[in-house]
């Protein structure tokens, strides 16, 4: 087979995401070849908003594909859209990485320790929604960047604490880094958080062979409920909407909570259901479904119209 050519955004975190995925082909006979490229994201820090919501980290990759410059691209799964494009197919989603999110601050503050009226810098409505519905004094400002740029601006003194992902800490191998972990019961992660994508063209059978070789079953049961989950309350990324999945031998479990954006309001919902991995696609969604339809019982598409 020809060497796989691996698109990847151009950023310290994607680059090892990306020869994360280089290395474990490797291992199993495949030839692979990077193709780094500039994402939109990448080059427009402005926030994210009402008219700059889906894609902006994806595109570009996808696009390479579609347009054959590459056969495989390696996406962070939360950054990854749940709408489908036909041309395109997540052949495969590896082990997950812990899903945790941080508190990095200099002085290693837990919530609780942080100052009143702490600048609390993170990119998430979800996350600062989270963080309000506990710590309602909290100043949550908008941050963009890659994680460099923002422990920079950390550095400086524009922000009082940062709330980032512990899987790109651990990968960027920022051990050292001063946070505390943020407890589930307060913060769940994103659709997808700690886990990679792997997507190629639909009709190239051959990569998909290969990639599928690298999927871990529980890990991509457990995103696919998440993820479809958000298709269902039609969240897009913009608004407050957390979901974690987590599948052992005999059982799937999915929670999930929808947030008003300063995190008054916050809707809580869980189930479970027998795990069978030979129809695990099956199985994921009709629990999505299920906690899907509990949360609108209860009035998220409301809290989710809100923050458009």
């Amino acid at each position: 087979m020809k060497s796989l050519r691996i698109a990847t955004r151009n950023s310290r975190l994607a680059l090892w995401q990306a020869n994360h995925v280089a290395d474990r082909l490797r291992e199993h006979g495949f030839d692979t070849e990077l193709v780094p490229l500039v994402s939109g994201g990448d080059t427009d820090l402005r926030p994210i908003d009402g008219t700059r919501q889906v894609g902006v980290f994806t595109k570009r990759i996808q696009q390479a594909l579609l347009d054959d410059e590459a056969d495989i691209a390696v996406h962070s799964l939360k950054d990854l859209p749940t709408e489908v494009d036909p041309r395109l197919r997540l052949a495969s989603v590896p082990e997950r990485e812990v899903v945790d999110d941080a508190l990095v601050s200099p002085a290693g503050w837990s919530l609780e320790q942080l100052p009143t009226g702490a600048r609390v810098g993170t990119g998430s409505r979800r996350r600062g929604a989270q963080l309000l519905s506990v710590r309602p004094d909290l100043h949550i400002l908008a941050i963009r960047g890659n994680v460099q740029t923002r422990l920079q601006k950390l550095e400086q003194g524009e922000f009082d604490a940062l709330v980032l992902a512990e899987a790109g800490l651990r990968r960027l191998e920022l051990h050292e880094l001063s946070r505390t972990t943020l407890p589930m019961t307060l913060m769940l992660p994103a659709p997808g958080q700690g886990a990679l994508g792997i997507e190629v063209r639909s009709d190239d059978d051959a990569t998909a062979n290969a990639v599928v070789q690298l999927n871990h079953i529980p890990t991509h049961s457990a995103v696919l409920a998440e993820r479809h989950l958000l298709a269902r309350l039609h969240g897009g990324c913009l608004a407050p909407i957390a979901a974690l999945g987590e599948c052992s031998e005999n059982l799937l479990q999915l929670k999930a909570v929808v947030l008003s954006g300063n995190g008054a309001t916050r809707i809580d919902k869980q189930s479970s259901c027998r795990f069978d991995a030979q129809a695990w696609r099956e199985i994921a969604r009709s629990l999505a479904e299920r906690v899907a339809d509990q949360l609108l019982d209860e009035g998220a598409a409301e809290l989710i119209e809100s923050q458009r």
